[in-house]
Formats: structure tokens, sequence, C-alpha cells
């Protein structure tokens, strides 16, 4: 019977051998919440602060400032708000979707700790996105160590197998267009005329309509290979964008006292005036007015030669391929000199179970002298080797593609083919809310793995025992022989 009489108890409508609901009672929710707690905590307003301002009856003292303060909507469940973090990534869904799905599945609403079915959206889907910027590259770390404990206590990896890694590194392309002269020019315009209008600049002329049609004419002539014209037009964008820089930047000793506005004002035109000055075959270039953090990355793909994003190293167990690190890295480093920062996450990650990675499998972009400096207590395996290696470290070389198919279901099952997240640091939330996703994605398959091969070995002590039972009248006549079969 249910305690309550209009309502339906989640535990009494799902099957429990469900993966979901197998992870409920096994993630270690009172430990991450504990870990994620003082990053929720009320803070501190400043100081109190006295000042005296003049009225009509004298000189008033205003007090302002004072300690935290526990009015206002109360937060919620914190359990809540991590299983839609895990869910989010692990089926691919956007914070819209997540939660408009979350009020129609069970199997969810009881892996986050509901106990009557409750068909309203559980929140809005703004505030995921403030609870995962709130919770920080540490708090998704954590989690992500959460996953690979929990893997440990079902059963379904030992810990030995944590000394071996295999480390790779992709490209989280970020999601901006291709970046095309005429159109970088034609926004940088744009967002020049729409920020000196917010602060006041009154221009002579903004070019719009003149605007739009080179933009037109800049991809007809693309289209077409008539690159001579096409370099025309987009030298007249250019002017164009000299002639808005110029003029602002004159006007604006006049402007409003907005600080607000004139520094985003400062920012367009900085940005501008790299888009309008930078050329071909310039370093540091600027691909995204919005995102300016975005890297031209060039992995030698025969379908894609170039991508725009940051890169992300990942790191796999060798044998189960439990994801055990991910982590971005702005400017488009060398693969073997970001090895030792992906060494120290994952060991951070794998330090409660007490072991850490002792060699890594790698391709030949992780080679060098100073990579072998940088890791001392690391043995580096890689096909550069392959004269002076033994017969162990060939065979382990022989599992380095295995990282390929992970970092594949990362990007077309777990949203890290493309970042929607701002910034520097969205770039790094959503690598690790990508490994999270993985992971879970792993720990289903890996009780439903650990589910049948119980199921197996009940049905074969049942065989085993049925036959017995037949034979038990033939063993016990004289003479008679059982053979193997």
């Amino acid at each position: 019977m249910t305690d309550d009489f209009f309502r339906s108890r989640l535990d009494q409508m799902i099957d429990h051998r469900h993966p979901l609901a197998v992870l409920a009672s096994r993630l270690p929710w009172d430990k991450m919440e504990s870990r994620v707690a003082p990053q929720f905590a009320h803070k501190e307003l400043p100081l109190q602060q006295v000042q005296e301002a003049p009225d009509l009856v004298g000189p008033v003292v205003r007090i302002s400032g004072g300690k935290a303060s526990n009015a206002g909507r109360p937060r919620l469940a914190m359990r809540l708000m991590i299983a839609l973090t895990l869910l989010k990534n692990s089926f691919d869904l956007s914070d819209e979707e997540l939660v408009q799905r979350f009020a129609e599945n069970v199997y969810w609403q009881h892996f986050a700790g509901l106990e009557y079915f409750d068909p309203r959206p559980p929140c809005d889907a703004t505030q995921i996105g403030r609870f995962r910027g709130t919770l920080g590259e540490a708090g998704l770390e954590e989690l992500l160590s959460a996953t690979i404990h929990t893997a440990v206590d079902v059963g379904a990896i030992k810990k030995n197998e944590f000394k071996r890694v295999i480390v790779d590194t992709t490209v989280q392309e970020k999601a901006i267009a291709h970046p095309v002269d005429s159109r970088l020019l034609e926004i940088a315009r744009r967002k020049v005329v729409a920020a000196a209008k917010r602060c006041g600049v009154n221009l002579k002329q903004t070019f719009a309509a003149e605007g739009k049609t080179l933009q037109r004419q800049a991809g007809g002539y693309a289209h077409a290979k008539q690159f001579k014209r096409l370099r025309r037009v987009v030298k007249r964008q250019r002017t164009i964008l000299g002639i808005l820089i110029r003029e602002t930047q004159r006007k604006m000793s006049a402007t409003t006292d907005n600080a607000l506005a004139l520094t985003s004002l400062n920012t367009w035109l900085e940005r501008a005036e790299r888009i309008r000055t930078q050329q071909r075959h310039d370093k540091n270039k600027l691909y995204a007015l919005h995102a300016p953090e975005v890297e031209c990355i060039g992995k030698g793909k025969a379908r894609k030669p170039y991508e725009f994003g940051v890169k992300v190293s990942v790191a796999v167990t060798h044998k189960q391929g439990l994801l055990v690190g991910a982590r971005g890295f702005t400017g488009n480093p060398y693969d073997g000199h970001i090895l030792s920062a992906q060494m120290e996450q994952s060991t951070i990650l794998l330090q409660d179970l007490q072991v850490s990675p002792k060699q890594a499998v790698v391709d030949l972009g992780f080679r060098g002298k100073d990579v072998d400096q940088a890791n001392p207590d690391l043995e580096i395996i890689h096909r550069g080797r392959i004269k002076t290696m033994t017969n162990a470290q060939r065979r382990w070389l022989k599992r380095r593609q295995a990282v390929e198919p992970a970092i594949g279901h990362l990007k077309s099952d777990n949203r890290m083919q493309r970042c929607w997240l701002q910034g520097e640091t969205g770039d790094a939330l959503h690598a690790l809310c990508c490994a999270v996703g993985y992971n879970l994605r792993w720990l289903m398959r890996a009780v439903l793995r650990l589910g049948l091969r119980g199921l197996l070995l009940c049905l074969f002590w049942l065989v085993y025992w049925a036959r017995l039972a037949l034979m038990a009248p033939t063993l016990a006549t004289p003479g008679t022989q059982i053979g193997p079969g």
C-alpha cells in the first residue's frame, strides 16, 4: 500500500533490475552531495558600511551590508540536480529536452531520489545551467570520480586495471559557423553599430544596405569561383569596417557615462580591429567574435582537414575502456606537453582508490625528450620505441586504438561533437560533463552485463542438476559407465 492514496510510489511502478534502478542504490549520493555542498553554501555579504546622507531633518546614518541571509526561494534538492547533470549528457539531451523527458520517465525520477511520480517538470531549464556553472570544474570532477568508484564497487572493473591507461587527444568543436572573411567582416560591422548605438554614439552612416549587398555578392562570387571579384568585395567590407571603427573612436569621448556600455563597446572595437587587420597566414587569428578562444586545429583527417574549437585529452583504462580523465586545453598545445596535466587529473580522480596510472599507451604525438622528462614516474609506450619493447609492451600497444571508439561515443552519444557553453570555462565544463555521461552509460552496460552473467550462471547450474537427476537411475544400475558428455 502507498502512503499517499492519490499518488503512486515509483518503486512499485518500475522493474528493479533496470540499470538506472540498480545505479540509484549503488551510486554514492551522500558522498557526492557532501563534496559539492560547500560550493552552494550561502556566502557572506561584504562588511557593513556606514554612510552619512543629508535628509530634510538632517544627516541620516545608513548602514549597508551584513552577514549571509537565508531569505529567498529555497534550493532544489541536491540529489535531483546532480541526477539531472548525470542524465543530460548520458542521453544526449539539451536542458530543455531534459526537463521535458524527466517529467515523463519514471526511471529517471526514481534515479533522482523521488518517491512518488510527478508529471511536472522538475525545474526550469535555466536552473540546470546555473547549477552546472556553480558546480564548476572541481565539482564535475567529483561526479566523475564517483562514477569510477561505483564501477569498482559493483565489480565491473578491478583496481589493478587503473595502472595502465590509454591517452589520446581530440577536438571539441565550438558552436560557430565556418569562419569566412566576408561573414566575419559583416558581423563585426553589425556589432560595432549596435554597441555604438547603446552608448549613444550617432554615426553618420551605418552602411546597413551596402553591407547586406556585399555579403550576398561575396557568397555568389565564392560559389562561382570568381576570386578576383571576391577579393574586391572583401576589400570594400574592410574599408567600411575601418570607417565605422575610426568614427566611433572619435565620438566616444562625448558619450554617456554608462561604464558597462563603454566596456562592451571597447571589447567589440578591439575584436573588430583584429578581424579587419588579420591576414590569411597570421597566427592567433580570431575565428568568431562571440568566442575569441576558438583555435584552428588540424588533426590530419581527410574528411575534415581543420576543426575550430579546443583540444581535449581523454584517458581510458587499457582493458575495460572506463574513462578516468578528460581535460580541455586552450591554445592548441603539443600533445606531449599536456600528458603530465592529464596524468595529474587522473591521479587525483583515483586517489581514494589508492592507485595511480603507471603506464600510458599513446600515439606518436606524445613522443619527445621533454615529454619523458616531464613524466619521470610514468612508463610511456608508443610505436616509436617498438624495437626496444618487451613482448608484454608490444601486446599492450596493440590496444592503443581502443580509445578511438571511446572518443567516437563521446562525440556522437554524449554531446562532445559541439560545445554550446560560453568561454574557456564552458569548454572545460563541457568536456567533463561529456565524460560523466560516458561513464554513466558505461555503468549501465556493465550492470546489464553482470546481471546477464548471473542469469546464465543460474541456468547453467539448473541444467547441470537436471542432468544429474535424470542420470541418477542409470548410475544406480551396476556396470553402467557414464561418458564425458
